[in-house]
């Protein structure tokens, strides 16, 4: 009975793994001009961060040890 069960996974199952192997490249294509576009937002912000709490930085003086 189980072997039965894994052959029904296996046949309904097959074109599923296959899809999935196909789409995942073209998905990942797909997504990587949102990556880029996130890594160039989150360097301005980084930016723009830095820009702000400069003078803080420069008035706090030396570090303590």
């Amino acid at each position: 009975m189980k072997l039965l069960l894994w052959l029904v996974l296996l046949v309904l199952a097959w074109p599923i793994a296959l899809l999935a192997l196909l789409l995942y490249p073209l998905m990942w294509l797909l997504s990587l001009p949102f990556r880029l576009v996130g890594i160039s937002v989150r360097g301005v912000f980084d930016l723009l961060d830095a820009i702000i709490r400069l003078p803080a930085r420069a008035l706090r003086g030396k570090p303590r040890d």
